[in-house]
């Protein structure tokens, strides 16, 4: 909105309007903005919340040894960070543009999913909240939608890059074709021409393998929206650990967004040039800012909890984010903690199953998600099972201390997708 109202002042010669057009004034803008609402809109939230007894309730001790100090903070604290996200991007970012509608689009389908999660533990009483199915559904949803629309759109196009050779010496020199086109190229690390081709992949198909590789092109966005939503929830276990983690993604992926956004540094890493995904800065940088903003009252010990309102909708502005800018496949890298964290429920549930069928009860970690192995004390192991890595940690942690660990594993997995930028 502010954004229209100063272009339209520019026209008068108004002193500082032309300052709008700059998408680095706007995004650090839509930082502090962020910032100061989640701070100030935060409190007033948390104190709604007591007034009215909305809270979390008193936590399983056998997985959680400091739930009982927990009881009574006030849960669906994603509201914070929703509205924290969506007033300065409303205010602050250019809503012709595709790519910011469809980050506003996933930031409130995944809110209001998560929203109805929590309501359904808190007012009815439901531990497991609203069934997995439902969950799926409605992640598998928006990230068909999300497919289908940069599929279909006649505004999401990219300019190429292609490296050509000098004439006079060896050196390569990479430009962008001229012309905007739709495209199934995405960024993939380590490989010397940096991009892969989605319609390649389905070459078999013959004269259909375009269209055959924009299908493709759907369903690994519905794949990279599942797994990065549901990777995030289940992050989301201790104090500050989801929020920093994110905050530590998101000025990875507002660096990946801001050097697509400008076609001198797309040169420079020799990545695809996307016009228009600038409004990612935007709202990336308000992302950045909400959550921040949300440790003030979230880290440990915490005030409040950000709830599936928050933790699904996190998950699924990464998701969509990299996949509007051609680096889903930078997913598993940047994302490790999160990816862990299911791949740590996957391995123990199923290798659980598979060793109840021989007749043995046995365990590989002594909790998941992983971060609740490191917190789970050996006296709170079921005794009826097996642990093959039962010494693993040699004692518990804290759980500060566990989250500021896995923060600093994330930041270490940030640097390390960006520099694979210039790794071929």
């Amino acid at each position: 909105m502010l954004y229209y109202f100063f272009r339209y002042l520019e026209e008068f010669d108004i002193p500082g309007a032309h300052i709008w057009s700059y998408i680095s004034f706007r995004s650090l803008l839509a930082l502090i903005l962020s910032l100061m609402i989640s701070a100030w809109f935060g409190e007033k939230f948390i104190k709604w919340m007591k007034r009215r007894n909305i809270s979390e309730t008193a936590r399983d001790t056998n997985i959680d040894p400091f739930g009982v100090e927990k009881k009574g903070v006030p849960t669906m604290g994603g509201i914070i960070i929703m509205v924290s996200i969506l007033i300065p991007v409303l205010l602050l970012g250019r809503m012709r543009n595709i790519y910011l509608l469809l980050m506003i689009g996933t930031t409130i389908w995944l809110g209001f999913l998560g929203f109805l999660d929590d309501y359904i533990k808190i007012f009815r009483l439901k531990k497991d909240g609203l069934k997995g199915k439902y969950k799926i559904v409605g992640q598998v949803s928006i990230g068909f939608i999300v497919g289908l629309v940069l599929w279909l759109s006649p505004d999401v196009v990219v300019r190429e890059n292609v490296s050509l050779p000098q004439q006079d010496n060896q050196e390569i020199v990479v430009k962008h074709k001229s012309e905007a086109v739709k495209s199934l190229q995405t960024t993939i690390p380590f490989i010397k021409n940096h991009n892969l081709n989605y319609s390649s992949l389905m070459s078999f198909c013959g004269k259909y393998k375009v269209a055959a590789g924009w299908v493709l092109f759907v369903i690994m966005t519905i794949l990279v929206v599942t797994a990065v939503s549901n990777g995030a929830n289940l992050n989301d276990g201790m104090d500050g650990m989801c929020a920093g983690n994110s905050a530590i993604i998101g000025v990875a992926l507002v660096i990946l967004a801001y050097v697509s956004a400008h076609i001198g540094y797309a040169a420079y890493f020799d990545i695809m040039y996307i016009p228009g995904s600038q409004e990612l800065v935007v709202f990336l940088s308000a992302f950045i800012g909400a959550m921040i903003g949300f440790l003030w009252y979230n880290a440990y010990p915490a005030q409040v909890f950000m709830g599936d309102t928050g933790s699904l909708m996190i998950g699924g502005i990464i998701g969509v984010c990299a996949i509007i800018i051609h680096k889903e496949l930078l997913l598993p890298l940047l994302c490790g903690i999160f990816f862990l964290e299911s791949l740590s429920v996957i391995i123990q549930t199923q290798w659980f199953k598979l060793m109840k069928k021989k007749g043995k009860r046995v365990r590989v970690f002594r909790s998941t998600p992983i971060h609740d192995n490191f917190r789970r004390l050996d006296s709170q192991l079921d005794q009826t099972s097996t642990y093959v890595l039962k010494g693993w940690p040699h004692r518990p942690f804290h759980e500060s201390k566990i989250t500021i660990r896995f923060w600093i594993v994330t930041i270490i997995l940030a640097a390390l997708t960006i520099i694979t930028l210039k790794i071929r």
